[in-house]
């Protein structure tokens, strides 16, 4: 037994020496770590290079606004939604919150805070929300400096960085760079970016200041940010996937408690103010449909992106900049785009796609732009799609700067070419011979065949006139537009062959509007830093003489009557009456199938051009909802004239100039009516037809005979019961409109989703 005692004896002595060794071991390797760490420390901060304020470039939300100011799209970064503000943008209830939150010695520690350390280890041994230990300064130089790896090196970088930012930066400086880069949640970062998306608050648009005014109107007021609120944000920093209300209110409001509580302590909040305080009501996450409301508007965005690059303001300065970029785009208009648009397309088949542009003549500026209803999708607004007819427009300018006048007599018979080349009218349309200003308004394809062939330079001058009228030398995959591989237009240009886009149309008819002077559309009138500085300004645009006012306006002058000749489609506004306009229609025919596939209206009033385009997703045969066939005088027109009609509602009503003598003719050429003819307007074709048939006793245009006041006996063709169509003989699918026996005259491109090939199957009358 004695035995035993003694073993056990040594044992403990043993035991005892050998904790006294380990002890005595860590003691002493202690005090070498700490001299290994100050080493270190010392070392990183000597070495380490603190950037200035302003030098630290983080990603933060870009706004796209109408010329109004108000938002049409953002350009947000990978990281979220962020936009910086100025220190003295930042509300001061929030300053403090955010020192009561995070760092409650901020004014007085050197970047970091040793009682913060403590602080936060006593409060894990209590359980208790103490505050963390990382400055405000520490978490700014993490977030935006060193990154957030656990390593001792990025430690003692991180701590070196924020003690020599705290000696070269000045308090407000960090506190700025702080609330401008630290995450909210929401997919906010910074302080800006949360009070939007908590409580739809923008502090941009007011200042501390102005808050503390009794006076502020409420419109303001509104952005002012309340104490409360400021807490609640301020405490979601620490944890915003748990500290958001929709998340959980209860540790939300644990959280903002301990905030307002820490206002109190740091003498921002009196004890009696802080008892009154109320849990603030935050915007339902789940209601956020920013992206789904952006709409059409996508497309201008792309516009707009690739509009920047051009004029010299790179990628990285839209994602860090937090631009204000402000457009051209005018809310009347484009809302009058998109809205008509939508209203005119109701019923129709769900295969039919419609796009729109609008130029003001006088800037170039796109005022309006509807690329389709997705704008995330396919941009048919800048596709390339035949045009028919709106292109024989450029053939006459052509002429005209030839000296060849409106009053030039051309027969409308089929013309005959080298190699079995036969080019005829729709349905047979024929005025005999007659001038240029006649058979522009009955869109006879034969008469400007012969005009184009009478041209010095035949189809490479229409080209020509149509490029430096604004249709685009290249766009997309085609590299040389209105031409073969070898360069050269075939003579189908003037009937509408080549793909051009809708922007280009619209840009080209805003020249003739301006009397001849070319403006390069824009979208980008001006550029702002999110601290004001301006980056671009555009410049008003005196614009490019390329015709004469002469031929502009003798072309404009043939193109007058063709909106009230393709079924009553003139401008008008309700309040000031008819307003002048010129326009022309146009339709490309889906290879040799009678059917169509693009259908246009391109018109203008001195102040607005708008091109007007009505397809399918695929180049298919186009169908109205009865199952007629759609040209452009039916569908595209109807909304070309609502839209302009809704984009200058109230306008003044403004005529175009007199036109000087071009070939000794100055404007349309008097050409007398038959003097005995009936009418057969038609809801879908290009032409009125006029028939040289003599009217029966009380017959009236319709067809019908009144035999007494309210009493007429039907004899017309039928109305919407016609044969085949929404009106009259024919209607939608009866024989007529741009293509209907030849708009081009040689192998076109289908265009499919508005591409680009040219291969065999959009002609009509080429062999």
């Amino acid at each position: 037994m004695a035995s035993d005692a003694g073993d056990k004896s040594d044992g403990r002595r043993t035991a005892a020496k050998a904790a006294a060794w380990i002890v005595g071991l860590v003691a002493g390797a202690v005090p070498v770590v700490a001299i290994i760490g100050v080493i270190a420390f010392v070392f990183t901060y000597v070495t380490v290079d603190v950037p200035a304020p302003g030098d630290i470039k983080q990603s933060q939300v870009a706004t796209i606004v109408n010329a109004n100011g108000g938002v049409i799209s953002k350009i947000v970064p990978d990281e979220g939604n962020r936009i910086d503000v100025k220190y003295d943008q930042i509300p001061a209830s929030m300053v403090a919150a955010v020192k009561a939150a995070e760092d409650r010695d901020f004014d007085s520690n050197a970047g970091f805070s040793l009682s913060g350390f403590s602080r936060a280890a006593l409060g894990k041994l209590k359980g208790s929300d103490a505050g963390g230990g990382s400055t405000i300064t520490q978490q700014y130089v993490k977030n935006a400096i060193v990154g957030d790896e656990v390593t001792y090196k990025r430690k003692f970088k991180e701590l070196a960085i924020a003690t020599k930012m705290s000696k070269k930066w000045a308090k407000e400086d960090i506190m700025a760079a702080y609330l401008n880069t630290i995450y909210f949640g929401r997919g906010a970062y910074g302080v800006a970016a949360a009070a939007k998306a908590y409580f739809n608050r923008d502090i941009t648009k007011v200042t501390p200041a102005e808050c503390a005014d009794p006076k502020l109107p409420r419109g303001k007021r509104a952005n002012c940010m309340t104490d409360s609120e400021s807490a609640l944000l301020a405490g979601i920093i620490r944890g915003p996937s748990i500290y958001d209300p929709a998340v959980d209110p209860e540790l939300a409001t644990n959280r903002w408690n301990y905030v307002l509580d820490g206002m109190v302590s740091i003498g921002f909040l009196t004890k009696a103010k802080r008892e009154t305080e109320k849990f603030p009501r935050v915007i339902d996450p789940t209601q956020d449909d920013s992206a789904a409301k952006e709409g059409p508007n996508g497309h201008i965005k792309q516009k707009v992106m690739a509009e920047l690059e051009k004029i010299g303001i790179s990628e990285q300065e839209v994602r860090t900049g937090g631009l204000k970029i402000t457009t051209s785009i005018r809310p009347k208009v484009q809302n009058a785009l998109i809205e008509q648009a939508r209203a005119k397309m109701s019923g129709e088949p769900k295969d039919l796609r419609t796009a729109s542009v609008s130029i003001d003549p006088a800037t170039g500026g796109v005022v309006g732009y509807f690329g389709g209803t997705d704008g995330n999708g396919w941009d048919y607004a800048s596709a390339g799609l035949q045009t028919g007819s709106v292109f024989k427009v450029f053939a006459l300018v052509a002429g005209l700067e030839q000296d060849i006048p409106l009053s030039q007599q051309y027969s409308s018979d089929p013309y005959q070419g080298p190699g079995g080349l036969t080019i005829n009218n729709s349905d047979g349309e024929s005025c005999g011979t007659c001038n240029l200003a006649t058979a522009l308004k009955m869109s006879l394809n034969t008469v400007y065949y012969r005009l184009m062939m009478d041209l010095n330079g035949g189809a490479q001058d229409v080209a020509d006139t149509a490029h430096k009228l604004g249709i685009a030398e290249s766009f997309g995959t085609i590299q040389h537009t209105l031409a073969e591989k070898n360069g050269k237009p075939e003579g189908g240009v003037v009937l509408g062959q080549y793909p051009s886009r809708v922007l280009d149309m619209a840009s080209a008819y805003a020249t003739l509007a301006a009397s001849g002077i070319y403006r390069e559309p824009y979208f980008v009138q001006k550029v702002e830093t999110s601290t004001g500085d301006v980056l671009f300004d555009r410049e008003k645009n005196k614009g490019e003489r390329v015709v004469s006012a002469a031929v502009a306006d003798n072309v404009t002058a043939a193109m007058e009557p063709i909106a009230a000749y393709s079924n009553g489609n003139s401008l008008y506004d309700s309040s000031l009456g008819a307003r002048p306009s010129a326009s022309k229609t146009g339709t490309a025919q889906l290879g040799d199938t009678g059917e169509n596939k693009d259908a246009w209206m391109v018109g203008y009033t001195p102040q607005l051009s708008t091109a007007v385009w009505v397809g399918t997703n695929d180049g298919t045969a186009l169908r109205n909802y009865s199952g007629g066939t759609i040209y452009g005088s039916g569908l595209p027109a109807q909304i070309w004239k609502a839209q302009m009609d809704a984009a200058l509602a109230g306008d003044p009503i403004e005529q175009f100039p007199d036109p000087e003598s071009v070939g000794g003719q100055a404007g349309v050429p008097y050409e007398p009516p038959p003097t005995s003819y009936t009418e057969t307007y038609t809801q879908d074709r290009e032409t009125t037809r006029r028939r040289n048939t003599p009217r029966l006793p009380g017959q009236g245009e319709d067809g019908d005979i009144t035999i007494a006041p309210g009493v007429t006996i039907p004899f017309g063709n039928g109305g919407d019961s016609g044969n085949g169509g929404d009106s009259g003989n024919g209607g939608n699918s009866g024989n007529g409109g741009d293509s209907g026996g030849g708009d081009t005259n040689s192998p076109g491109g289908g265009t499919g989703q508005g591409g680009n090939d040219t291969g065999p199957g959009a002609a009509d009358t080429e062999p």
